[in-house]
């Protein structure tokens, strides 16, 4: 976790206009400056706040940018057809109002649709990471996606579960609905030729909706790709388990990764805090549900200031933990 002397500093501001805004979460670090920027998208119906731990583990290496695209985590819904391209258009917009010529961009479930398109269409970009990939086009119909969905979930923890059920409030069913069949047709595997990115895939050992068989298809199909999994995650990697993810984030973006291996559950789970009692959990969950209401009433001075507080409060739990960085290991 973050060993940085001092607190991240937090802000949330909007790219875009209308119904097609997107919420932009940063998360800075003086440790982090002049390192180059990490770019969050998340799965369908879900928001940054999954990124909780996996950013400003981030933020020690470089800025980071968090996205709730348009529709999610209380955003406007669009009028547009919520398909990856839809959602790439976003994507490009945040990096062109930042000017992030070359971030590592980074996407989970859903979110490695719509990085695709948006690798696909900048072959500028240098690294990219696809975390917890679907759809598997062998399994590609609602019911075994459903299943599959169903099966990763039991190994997931109360906390991501709670931190999901909320985020699919803010969404809504319908909206949900809408954007299901579109993520359901998406074929990655047929988009990876086009790629120049050198692409990282990762995988938790129980996500049934990604895998094994269907990372090693698509590491065939990429340009440059290598491929490591999480033993002991599921679907939901870069919450539960950010410090390993976090690890191999960052050694590929560094060359420095190994084309494949996995990493040990203990080394890539996130740490209880060292300094948190009740009070601190406490006051965790509270700026949760108030980012959470804030959201659900369009308050988005009141979502930043939940957000700060947030991460501030966490900060305060790990900053003096004294863990020597833990590394992934090879098998």
């Amino acid at each position: 976790m973050p060993a940085s002397a001092d607190a991240p500093d937090v802000d949330v501001e909007h790219v875009g206009s209308g119904s097609r805004r997107t919420r932009v979460t940063r998360v800075e670090t003086s440790a982090g400056d002049g390192g180059r920027p990490f770019v969050l998208v998340a799965g369908v119906g879900v928001a940054a706040t999954y990124f909780e731990f996996l950013a400003p583990s981030l933020a020690e290496r470089g800025d980071v940018y968090a996205l709730d695209l348009p529709g999610f985590a209380g955003m406007p819904r669009p009028g547009d057809q919520p398909t990856a391209q839809f959602f790439a258009d976003r994507v490009e917009e945040v990096l062109d109002h930042y000017g992030l010529d070359d971030p590592v961009i980074i996407g989970h479930s859903m979110g490695t649709q719509v990085v695709t398109e948006v690798l696909v269409r900048r072959p500028q970009l240098r690294h990219a990471v696809l975390v917890s990939p679907v759809v598997n086009d062998q399994e590609s119909t609602l019911p075994i996606v459903a299943v599959r969905f169903a099966q990763s979930a039991m190994r997931e923890t109360l906390h991501l579960a709670m931190t999901a059920l909320s985020a699919y409030v803010l969404c809504g069913v319908v909206y949900f609905v809408q954007v299901l069949p579109h993520m359901l047709r998406y074929r990655l595997i047929e988009r990876m030729p086009h790629v120049d990115a050198s692409v990282l895939f990762i995988r938790g050992e129980f996500d049934a909706t990604s895998p094994r068989r269907f990372h090693s298809r698509l590491v065939a199909a990429a340009r440059h790709a290598r491929r490591w999994e999480i033993r002991g995650a599921s679907h939901s990697i870069i919450n539960a388990h950010a410090v390993g993810a976090a690890d191999l984030i960052v050694r590929h973006a560094d060359d420095s990764l190994g084309q494949r291996g996995r990493v040990p559950a203990e080394q890539a789970a996130v740490p209880p805090p060292p300094h948190a009692g009740i009070d601190v959990v406490v006051s965790a969950l509270r700026e949760r549900f108030s980012e959470w209401f804030s959201a659900l009433r369009g308050d988005e001075a009141g979502v930043e200031r939940a957000k700060e507080r947030h991460a501030h409060i966490l900060w305060r739990a790990y900053s003096r933990s004294g863990n020597d960085p833990r590394r992934s290991q090879k098998p």
